[in-house]
Formats: C-alpha cells, structure tokens, sequence
C-alpha cells in the first residue's frame, strides 16, 4: 500500500466511522472496537510489522501521519494506535529464537491488536525500571506482576510485559515477553475512568504466577531497557507527538467554526468578527499548531537519517509537543467561552484528553531531566 493511500483510508475511517462515536466513546468510556476493525480490515494495523509478514513496515513518517489523521477525531483512538504500533516494533525486532511469525502474520492481517504493559506502580513514570522480577522454570519464566495503565487492557490480543530479568542485577536489566492477554494468571485488575483519553481503555493489569515459554522472551535477558530505549521510546514519543498535533489542529478547526457561526444577533455579527481579541487567540493557536508541525517534520527527517542529534530531538519532540497540545486546547476553551465549558463543543474533550497525554510517561518534567543531562553530558541513567 503506498504511504498516500494508507493516509487516504485513515482519513475516510476517522471521518465516517471514529469522529461520528468520539463523543459517545468519551462520555461512556468506550473502547472504538470498530474503528480498529477498520483498520484492521485496510491493512492499517501493519504499520511497524515487517513487510515478509505482509505488513506496511516502519516508517516513522506514515506512522505519524496515520497517528495524527486519527487523533484529529479522537486522541484515544490515536493512542490505543501508538501502543499497538509499538508493541509491534517490538515483535518485528524480536530476538534470534523467539517465536512471533504467527502474531506478525495476524498484526499484518489486520486480526491481532498488541500494546505494551510496562508502567508499575512501584517505578511509577520511570517505566523502563519495572520492580517485578521474572523466575526462570524449566525453559521458561513465571512472572506476577501488577502493571499500570495498560492501553486497550480488555481488548488487546497480546501484551509487551517488561520484567527484571532473572539473575538482574540493577534496575535496569530487563526483558520483554509476549503474553497473550487471555493467558492463565492475566486479569484486567479495574476498570478505566480517567478525567482525559477515556476511550483508550487504559487499566492495570494483574499477571499472578503467568507462566511465560522461552520462545515468547522477545529480548536477550536483560535486554529490554535497550529495546525500550531504541526501539520504543522513539516511535512512543513520535505516536505522542502526532496526538498532540491532531489535538492542536482539532482545537484550532472548532474553534473556527465556532467564532464562524457564533452571533451577536443585536449586531448582525459573528463573534470571530467583533472580537479582535478571540481573533488573536486564534491565531495563536495557529501559530503554535503550525510550528509543532514543522517541529515533528525535523524530527521525522532525524529517524529516517539517524545521527548524533537524533535522540535529543526524539526527547524534545514529546515534551514540546504536550505543552502545545495545552496551550492549544487552553486557548481554544478561552476562545469559545461558555459553549467549550459547557460541551456544546468537543472542545472540553480535546483539553482533557491533552491533559492526560501531557503526564504519560515520560512526563515532560522526565523528559526535561534528559535533555538537560544530554546537553550537559551526564549519562541518563
């Protein structure tokens, strides 16, 4: 499928399928089960599957445009996309001796949608430091562990669990498994009902006693901190970063046609053109949606010819583009005024939902602690 075609058929499934139940998902907490059938059915779930396994590889730049398409009609459905993409990468990169053809083939056929578990309680938003710890059994592990805010948790296929290796010796030394979510000893431990991103499903999940074969070990023991760091984190922050651009542009195209259609009656007026100073706001807004973009362009150019900058720009790009995404949607409520606050508009959502895609992990005050060590060289961990 060509990157322009696969653009075109996410743009038809936001507009006619996802935008239409955005609202109710939101209000209800609903998973889009039938958006991701959609893109199942168009081959769209392949994004970061290798092409031998008849998926659409892992080009940063369709999977951005595809994330951000997505997020302009609902950021949930945007982020339950991110971690489906991730978790893939992180099968398509699976070490010598893990057995995954089968899940790759169904992910590519549209049939098999994976996320990751790796945030515990314990290590909170440091989620590359899990405390739980696999025990090695015969050819295998058993693993029980409690993980935090699982996207898609009731509806996922497959799991990317992190876990400190057997013989670990720092936090650091971990390895990622694949664990089917209908596993013996896997149990959705609550249900989800956040303030923003209410219909991605994100709920802890419980592993007690999971007994996992060696062939679903996706990383050499201790290997998973350098898969999370070069194989997750980048495409994470870049999946993160194209929400908060849908959000930015969501926000700025309701805003618009609110300060459009809007009336003083008594004046024979829209509001957009009474008031100069909403006129500014919206042009702020436009502003800041504009320059995210150019932003993630560079940042898209950096992953697709890596070179000694790349992971600096990888940090900004989350931590910019959360901020933007506040600042947008912020503006947007401000703009909008009572219709915003009192939901005659999405807006309200997509401030909420900036909100929460603002403090998942890494947080920007994480991310800033990165950069900040990068530029000064200090090791990051």
């Amino acid at each position: 499928m060509r990157a322009e075609d696969a653009l075109n058929r996410t743009q038809e499934i936001a507009q006619k399928i996802l935008a239409p139940s955005a609202g109710e998902n939101d209000k209800k907490a609903l998973f889009p089960a039938q958006t991701v059938r959609a893109l199942g059915d168009a081959g769209l779930l392949g994004v970061g599957c290798p092409p031998e396994q008849g998926g659409l590889g892992s080009s940063p730049r369709l999977f951005f445009d595809v994330t951000a398409a997505l997020a302009e009609a609902d950021a949930s459905m945007a982020m339950v996309y991110t971690m489906h993409v991730c978790g893939t990468l992180c099968l398509a990169a699976a070490r010598r001796g893990a057995n995954v053809r089968s899940e790759l083939e169904a992910i590519a056929r549209g049939e098999h949608l994976t996320t990751l578990a790796f945030s515990e309680r314990g290590s909170r938003s440091h989620f590359w430091a899990p405390v739980s710890r696999a025990e090695r059994v015969g050819s295998g592990v058993r693993l029980t562990a409690t993980k935090s805010w699982v996207t898609s948790a009731n509806n996922a296929t497959s799991l990317v669990v992190s876990a400190l290796a057997p013989d670990a010796k720092t936090p650091t030394d971990s390895s990622l498994y694949l664990v089917p979510r209908t596993a013996r000893g896997v149990r959705v431990a609550a249900p989800w009902d956040g303030l923003g991103l209410r219909a991605n499903d994100s709920s802890p999940i419980e592993l007690e006693g999971c007994e996992i074969p060696d062939e679903k070990r996706l990383t050499d023991d201790g290997a998973g901190f350098k898969a999370m760091l070069e194989v997750v984190l980048p495409f994470f922050n870049l999946g993160s970063a194209a929400v908060a651009l849908g959000l930015c542009r969501a926000a700025t195209s309701a805003t618009v046609t609110h300060l459009r259609t809007a009336q003083f009656e008594h004046m024979g007026t829209s509001i957009g053109e009474a008031l100069p100073n909403l006129r500014a706001l919206l042009a702020n807004m436009q502003i800041e949606a504009d320059g995210l973009a150019a932003r993630m362009e560079d940042v898209i150019r950096h992953l697709e010819s890596p070179n000694e900058r790349t992971m600096l720009r990888v940090l900004e790009s989350k931590a910019a583009a959360g901020e933007a995404a506040i600042r947008v949607t912020s503006d947007a409520m401000r703009a909008c005024g009572g219709a915003a606050f009192s939901r005659h508009t999405s807006i309200e959502r997509f401030f909420r939902d900036a909100h929460a895609g603002a403090v998942m992990a890494p947080t920007v005050e994480v991310l800033r602690e990165f950069i900040g060590k990068a530029l000064l060289g200090i090791p990051l961990f």
